[in-house]
């Protein structure tokens, strides 16, 4: 890592700030989750410069300029901030130490560097969640296999395996069901380099999740809470709302909102919950950022977590998390083989009367690759996901037709 705490001599050779609109934002990120963002910012008449390691993401289209290169290399980071009035991310993976150079030299960042450093981490974003008094599943951090046969003995069977940085769909997890999948799990899971802890397996109902948009001005709001649906640890169907109590709502709007400023989070960031038999609300994991669970604010809420998103990062009065319909329903469209990123069976979703269609314009489709959503509003949840679900049956991505 190179050494920030000095001047730089590559300073010298920066091109001045030159925004040239109402607002210039830097997303860290091309994929869809920062293409979402792109069109938010778009509509108030700001510009969006992109900060990505090649030149074919999906939000490259809607950059007005795009900055290739590696987002962990400070000097890179730089470069963008000279570039743009505000910087934000689409990802929780980019080196915090780095990200620490943009607020070193004046830069705006949110989230922060700091707020990064402990979320991309999961045993201290863990950690921070537990100190302050939040709820979280017993959790452990292990040097070696032994301290997981160790930590069976508190937990027990089973327990679930995690890399502390860089997982998610699934990847970076394993459930260990008995001591005889601690070796397999190491070596899955690279525990020889990679730091990993384990976690106490929680015996859940339901997946839920909630947005939470919080302004660098403190301004906060709450989207609905939702449900989500799993299948191979990947979202495949969000329902919203969760169909819960008051009372358990209430009490994961409170929970996701003390999480939040727990860790500083600005922006839109989510928050995974767990529901457990007895009623009980625990989080599973926070991302600090705009979240799959959430695309269905786009058209089912009067203000998208998206457009909340650049609101907050921005400062200005974030919008109402209201939504537009009793029920709305948002299904992923994964891809099924490797091939083209190009949709097949569009024309044939969009005949779906009330079906949001959504593709991220990814080049290469790849087996469980998020590669757009469908969402569908309606006056009952079964209204809305029979529409979704008609919508996305229709359409496919790799292999043939």
């Amino acid at each position: 890592m190179q050494n920030i705490a000095q001047p730089l001599p590559f300073l010298d050779r920066l091109p001045e700030r030159r925004p040239k609109a109402a607002c210039t934002l830097g997303i860290i990120g091309g994929g869809q989750l920062a293409k979402m963002i792109a069109q938010s910012a778009l509509q108030f008449g700001c510009e969006v410069i992109v900060l990505e390691r090649n030149d074919h993401s999906p939000a490259a289209s809607l950059a007005r300029e795009k900055v290739i290169g590696d987002w962990d290399n400070p000097e890179t980071l730089l470069v963008l901030g000279t570039m743009v009035d505000v910087v934000t991310l689409e990802n929780e993976f980019v080196d915090a130490d780095s990200l620490a150079a943009l607020e070193k030299f004046g830069y705006p960042l949110w989230p922060t560097a700091g707020t990064i450093r402990i979320v991309q981490d999961k045993l201290l974003q863990k950690e921070a969640l537990a100190k302050a008094g939040l709820p979280v599943p017993g959790f452990k951090s292990v040097l070696d296999q032994a301290a997981i046969t160790e930590a069976a003995k508190e937990f027990g069977w089973p327990m679930v395996l995690k890399k502390r940085r860089n997982g998610y769909d699934g990847k970076g997890n394993f459930t260990l069901r008995s001591a005889a999948d601690i070796e397999p799990a190491w070596k899955q899971l690279g525990g020889d380099t990679n730091a990993l802890y384990v976690e106490a397996f929680c015996p859940f109902t339901l997946e839920l999740a909630i947005m939470i948009t919080r302004s660098r001005t403190g301004e906060t709001a709450s989207y609905p809470l939702v449900e989500t649906i799993q299948h191979d640890h990947i979202c495949h169907v969000v329902k919203a709302p969760a169909s819960v109590s008051p009372e358990i709502t209430t009490c994961a709007v409170e929970i996701a909102r003390k999480a939040v400023e727990t860790v500083g989070g600005v922006g839109t960031i989510g928050v995974e919950l767990f529901l457990t038999k007895d009623g009980k609300v625990l989080i599973n994991e926070m991302a600090p950022r705009v979240h799959n669970s959430g695309h269905y604010t786009i058209e089912g809420c009067v203000c998208s977590q998206f457009e909340n998103h650049v609101r907050a990062v921005l400062g200005w009065p974030l919008g109402s998390t209201a939504m537009r319909a009793p029920a709305a329903v948002m299904i992923n469209l994964l891809g099924a083989a490797k091939g083209s990123g190009a949709p097949l069976g569009i024309s044939k979703a969009l005949a779906v009367p009330g079906a949001h269609v959504h593709v991220y314009g990814k080049a290469v489709s790849a087996p469980g690759r998020k590669m757009g959503h469908v969402t569908a509003l309606g006056e009952t949840m079964e209204q809305a996901l029979s529409t979704a679900q008609r919508a996305a049956d229709l359409i496919r991505f790799g292999g043939e037709a």
